[in-house]
């Protein structure tokens, strides 16, 4: 893995989510969740999951967040959940509903890293976890385990 590389490709996706153009910064969004673990990716995820102009950006970011199924998209999402608005908070339930609807085993992981993620240091990423845990909590999946 080319780390020169994808510091690249992160400062480009970073520059695009600063985009006036609300599809720009979803797709800037979508491309940045896959670099979630990096740490100059973070901030400006936050922002678009927050986006102030276009709840589109704030669901399609999101939504890829979640995709990753892994500690670092959660842990975005969290911390974008403790601060949302109620509108944010609303499309970003949506994500999550999106996301984890179908298969009941990748929601239970969800929300066992959801469980270690409300310990930790950082109070938004704490309380948005519980959130975030609450959410996934509610969500009736079609598929279950055998």
């Amino acid at each position: 893995m080319d780390s020169t590389l994808r510091r690249a490709a992160v400062l480009a996706l970073c520059e695009l989510g600063r985009s006036g153009d609300a599809g720009d910064r979803a797709d800037a969004g979508r491309g940045l969740a896959r670099f979630a673990e990096m740490d100059e990716a973070v901030g400006s995820l936050l922002e678009l999951v927050l986006d102030r102009a276009n709840t589109f950006v704030t669901r399609a970011t999101a939504e890829a967040l979640l995709r990753r199924q892994d500690r670092s998209g959660l842990r975005v999402v969290a911390s974008a959940l403790a601060i949302a608005t109620p509108s944010h908070g609303d499309w970003i339930c949506t994500a999550v509903l999106d996301a984890f609807a179908v298969y009941a085993d990748e929601r239970d992981a969800a929300m066992r890293i959801c469980e270690e993620l409300a310990g930790d240091p950082d109070e938004h990423v704490a309380s948005g976890a519980r959130l975030l845990h609450g959410s996934l909590a509610g969500i009736t999946c079609v598929l279950h385990p055998a």
